[in-house]
């Protein structure tokens, strides 16, 4: 009778923690399905998601080959058996991924439907009873441009899922990027499919996003000194714009805040070539911007930074940021940097401009032709340029305190770039650190003018900096 009653209470108490399973639905087509993956009902990303997040959760594919989010496509999704099996199976996290097949050269007569389409996919699983976590998927690269298009993924697919992760505030996960922008047989054998190994890339991507050390509810929005003016979307996140006495800022909300609020804070080029921005977004890092156009990294530029630096943390962000610099934006970061040195948790900087002298001058080669060099002097009062010549105040002149804070540092260039010339900026730069015992990390791009910046897979940048932010936890997805 005792052994009975043990076995009882064994058989419930296991009962209960099945129960307590967290149910998590990968749906979506082939890619999730796990086309031409071997043994693919351990190698797909679903399958691997499971081993990544363990025994509290229960992960199950509803991938199905070949179909699309399109209503009327060749094979609609809603068609399918495995879409109501997701639906019966009542999730409380949905990760849902179409987009390949419905930018397919076989569904272009019907791809017109595909926002209204999506939306009514992505809001029937919104509408079950559990109240899922929906979190969405950006389709990953196709290299088969004539079957499925990229660019019709790329300019027609992803702004549509951005727009519905925006409008419904949902999560989203940007998967496009990757696997950078050239093909690699071991990760596609195919040039569509991911093998094994770029189905764990995938697997622990969502890991990661589903795994961030989340903090406490904080509204960095809400606390901020200023009233937003305008919200918009940036790729599918709320962002918010502020004017302070002409002076534009943005912040990006995560979806999820990680402990100690971290930011990265870009100079210059809202926007442009935003793969680690979104990278760290999924993170849990907000995003932010202060305009200094035109004040080319002067006392002037510095200052306005001083001002949001000071809003940024009295709203309840870390006291140090990640500070991102491209191009130009090599000139703030830096001088900034020098002058707040407590205050930088790492500093990312592309093709940075580190000398005046090198950039805008050209060593007395520039043709003023747009009135650059007119404002450079204005914002930095030189009386001419003999003296803006003699300034001592460039970013390759702060090697010495730079190296002595022992900041964090990755600069990313690409060697054959003529506009700023890596042999009179980075290089010099990581000389002089040398000196003072620093070793400067530099990604060189073979063959790379200063076109284009970062890296199509921000990975190994993210990996810098959020190493730099918590060294314990260097992220890696393989």
């Amino acid at each position: 009778m005792k052994k009975c009653l043990i076995l009882i209470v064994c058989l419930i108490i296991g009962a209960e923690c099945y129960a307590q399973k967290i149910k998590v639905a990968c749906v979506g087509n082939s890619i999730t399905y796990g086309a031409g993956i071997n043994n693919r009902e351990q190698n797909s990303y679903p399958a691997q998601l499971q081993v990544f997040l363990g025994d509290e959760y229960e992960v199950r594919n509803f991938g199905v080959s070949g179909t699309t989010a399109l209503y009327n496509g060749i094979t609609p999704y809603i068609n399918t058996e495995s879409y109501k099996e997701s639906l019966e199976f009542n999730p409380d996290i949905v990760f849902i991924k179409f987009g390949t097949n419905d930018a397919g050269v076989r569904n272009n007569k019907f791809r017109a439907a595909f926002g209204d389409d999506y939306r009514k996919v992505v809001d029937t699983y919104r509408n079950l009873p559990s109240k899922p976590r929906v979190i969405l998927l950006t389709p990953i690269r196709s290299f088969l441009p004539e079957y499925h298009p990229d660019d019709v993924i790329v300019k027609e697919i992803i702004p549509i899922i951005n727009q519905t992760a925006y409008e419904r505030n949902l999560d989203i996960i940007n998967l496009h990027n990757i696997y950078g922008d050239k093909w690699q047989q071991h990760l596609m054998p195919d040039k569509l499919h991911p093998s094994s190994i770029g189905a764990a890339e995938i697997a622990a991507k969502l890991y990661h996003y589903l795994t961030v050390n989340q903090a406490n509810e904080v509204d960095i929005i809400t606390s901020f000194a200023l009233k937003p003016a305008k919200e918009f979307n940036f790729y599918g996140y709320k962002g918010y714009q502020y004017d302070d006495n002409g002076v534009t800022y943005y912040i990006v909300r995560p979806h999820q805040v990680a402990k100690g609020n971290p930011w990265i804070w870009r100079a210059r080029f809202w926007g442009h070539e935003p793969q680690v921005d979104i990278d760290l977004l999924e993170q849990g890092f907000h995003l932010t911007y202060c305009d200094v156009a035109d004040l080319f990294g002067s006392y002037k530029a510095v200052a306005r930074w001083d001002r949001f630096y000071k809003l940024a943390t009295d709203a309840g962000l870390s006291k140090k940021a990640v500070l991102e610099g491209m191009s130009r934006g090599g000139l703030i970061v830096y001088n900034w940097a020098v002058k707040n040195t407590d205050k930088v948790a790492c500093i990312y900087a592309d093709a940075p401009v580190m000398d005046i002298k090198s950039w805008p001058f050209d060593w007395g080669e520039f043709r003023d032709t747009d009135g650059r060099l007119k404002r450079l002097m204005d914002s930095y009062n030189f009386a001419d340029t003999v003296e803006a010549y003699a300034w001592k105040k460039n970013p390759i002149d702060h090697a010495r305190k730079i190296a002595k804070a022992n900041i964090p540092i990755i600069h990313v260039v690409g060697d054959a770039d003529t506009g700023v010339p890596v042999a009179e900026n980075t290089a010099i730069f990581e000389e002089r650190l040398a000196k003072y015992g620093y070793t400067l990390n530099v990604i060189h791009k073979p063959n790379v003018g200063h076109h284009p910046h970062s890296l199509n897979d921000p990975e190994p940048i993210v990996k810098f900096i959020l190493n730099a932010i918590e060294p314990k936890k260097l992220r890696d997805k393989k």
